[in-house]
C-alpha cells in the first residue's frame, strides 16, 4: 500500500504525523504507526494501550501479558504448523503470518505491542531486530 491507501483504510485524511529518515514513518491517532519502504507500506506497529486492539484465533494480541502472549504464538505455531522466529530482544514472530510481539513498557507493567511485517523485513536482522524503528539511527 502507498501512504494514501494506508490513510484511506484507516480513513484519515493525514497522519498525525511524518518523520524521516531511512524509511518512511506516519504517526496515525490511536496509536497506530505505519512504516514505509521505497513508499511502500512495510510494518504497522501498533501501540499496547492506544493501538486497536486486534486478534489471533481469539486471543488479543494488543496489551497482554508478554508471556501469555508467546505462550500463545508458540502453541499457535505448534498447531498450525506456522514458523517461528525469536529475536535478540526475546521477542517472538511467527514468520509466515507476519506478525512480530513485542514488549512495550506502560507504567510499572510490560504488554505486548503487534507488528505486522512484511516478509523481506522479518528475514533481515536489521529492521527486524529494531522495529518498530521508533528514534533508531543509521
Amino acid at each position: 500500500m502507498t501512504p494514501a491507501e494506508v490513510a484511506e483504510a484507516l480513513l484519515v485524511s493525514e497522519p498525525k504525523s511524518r518523520v524521516g529518515g531511512p524509511y518512511g514513518q506516519e504517526d496515525f491517532s490511536d496509536g497506530v504507526k505505519a512504516f514505509y519502504d521505497a513508499g511502500r507500506l512495510a510494518c504497522v506497529a501498533l501501540d499496547a494501550v492506544s493501538g486497536p486492539q486486534v486478534w489471533l484465533a481469539g486471543f488479543p494480541l494488543a496489551g497482554s501479558d508478554p508471556g501469555e502472549g508467546q505462550q500463545f504464538l508458540w502453541d499457535h505455531a505448534a498447531e498450525h504448523g506456522n514458523c517461528i522466529l525469536f529475536t535478540p530482544d526475546e521477542s517472538f514472530a511467527l514468520t509466515d503470518l507476519g506478525i512480530l510481539l513485542r514488549d512495550q513498557q506502560v507504567g510499572e507493567a510490560r504488554l505486548t505491542r503487534p507488528l505486522f511485517v512484511k516478509e523481506s523485513w522479518l528475514e533481515s536482522e536489521y529492521y527486524r531486530d529494531r522495529l518498530p524503528l521508533e528514534g533508531v539511527m543509521d
